[in-house]
């Protein structure tokens, strides 16, 4: 058990690395497909593509997991 908490560790601590440093060169959240919705009071986000890809590739990266288990 703890073994698999350092590298849930490892893996969450190189995702946020490369969400700030990735975010300059890849649009994550200002996708085709995400909504943005302003009003006078009110600002209304929808990322539908985001989300999309954030589940293929998490489903990907579980995938692979699973076939080395």
């Amino acid at each position: 058990m703890p073994r698999w908490l350092i590298i849930i560790g490892i893996v969450l601590i190189a995702i946020g690395l490369l969400w700030q440093v990735g975010g300059r060169f890849l649009p994550i959240g200002r996708l085709p497909g995400d909504f943005l919705f302003k009003g006078e009071n009110t600002t209304v986000y929808i990322p539908i593509m985001t989300s999309i890809i954030i589940s293929v590739v998490l489903s990907l990266i579980f995938l692979i997991i699973g076939r080395f288990r």
